[in-house]
């Protein structure tokens, strides 16, 4: 059989298996992370890989023991100006004050309101857990569920003008399918609300949302004047996700240690700790935002831009080389970052 007829045979297998419904991961067959360039952190991932799913191998790890978590915000996806769930309780408070008339002449709602953009970015994290606590609880979950579905469909990026459910880090999409592809389980391990990022993380990451972590508040359980059962979000912290809180919510939530870890920031240092002190073949990395044309250039690693969001420290990187983590530069790393550039 010649090239051009085994070329046509395997292009017809994958046509019918589609056809008949069965899925398939599909990845070009000498490279299945193409948005990636050559270098240390593409090998590192393939190797991984590899070795974990070669059960001949001395680094074979079991279907069952392949975990890999992700940290969400800089690490999946765009995370400056703001984060994007403090993006949605920012525009949230209009309503929260047509609720809660009181609450226009009291800080740092007036703040808000006044829609000065300066002044909003000097709030301290205290008047942010003040406009988060207010716009996230109070509600049943299906009207938070509602809310947050509506925003997102139609909320933009102000830098690109397009819903942040874009701006996802194509290379780190495919890091996510090759690892499926591969018998891994993919779990999302972040300091954003849980709630929050249940509502889309299936569509945009293909991650469903009970492999979802995440800061988790209180739920009240109540019935409807017809005897209809609800749930009411109530201003209490159970799950404090970040930092050591992430491999805490690890433990509680996924129940088994990660193989692999992926982060960008100071708040997930301890989750790769955790992954790295296992047993067996580990793989800890971390996404560094060194690409200011593209994206974002911030650390204050390497003598980057300082910042309050997604804070990665000389410190963090310097620990990172010490121990084995692997370093993802954005700029040398990532041939494309979303899946709409040419």
């Amino acid at each position: 059989m010649n090239a051009i007829m085994k070329r046509l045979l395997s292009v017809s297998i994958i046509a019918a298996i589609l056809w008949v419904g069965i899925s398939v991961p599909v990845f070009a067959a000498d490279d299945p992370l193409p948005s990636w360039n050559d270098g240390p952190a593409k090998q590192a991932i393939i190797a991984f890989v590899k070795e974990t799913t070669n059960q001949a191998g001395p680094k074979f790890v079991p279907p069952e023991e392949r975990i890999a978590t992700f940290d969400q915000d800089g690490t999946l996806w765009v995370e400056h100006p703001m984060y994007t769930q403090v993006m949605y309780c920012l525009e949230r408070v209009p309503a929260v004050v047509k609720a809660k008339p009181r609450l226009s002449k009291v800080q740092p709602f007036k703040t808000v309101l006044s829609g000065n953009r300066e002044a909003m970015a000097k709030l301290s994290m205290k008047d942010l857990e003040k406009i988060l606590m207010a716009t996230l609880t109070g509600m049943t979950v299906d009207e938070f569920n509602a809310e947050v579905k509506k925003w997102i469909a139609t909320a933009t990026h102000p830098r690109w003008n397009r819903p942040y459910t874009e701006l996802v880090y194509q290379p780190m999409l495919e890091v996510m399918q090759y690892l499926r592809a591969n018998g891994y389980k993919t779990y999302i391990v972040t300091g954003g609300g849980q709630d929050f990022v249940r509502q889309y993380s299936e569509r945009v990451y293909g991650i469903p949302p009970e492999q979802v972590v995440g800061t988790a508040g209180g739920t009240r359980y109540g019935y409807a004047k017809d005897g209809k059962p609800f749930l009411t979000k109530e201003p209490k912290l159970l799950l404090n996700d970040n930092n050591a809180g992430k491999p805490e919510g690890i433990h509680l939530m996924i129940g088994r240690r990660p193989c692999a870890a992926f982060g960008n920031s100071t708040g997930d240092r301890q989750m790769l700790e955790y992954t790295k002190a296992g047993e067996g073949t580990r793989l800890s990395m971390l996404v560094l935002h060194d690409d200011g044309e593209r994206e974002y250039a911030y650390g204050p690693a390497e003598r980057l831009p300082n910042t309050k969001v997604g804070t990665f420290t000389q410190a963090l990187y310097d620990e990172a080389k010490k121990n084995g983590w692997t370093v993802i530069s954005m700029k040398n790393d990532w041939k494309r970052l979303f899946a709409f550039e040419p």
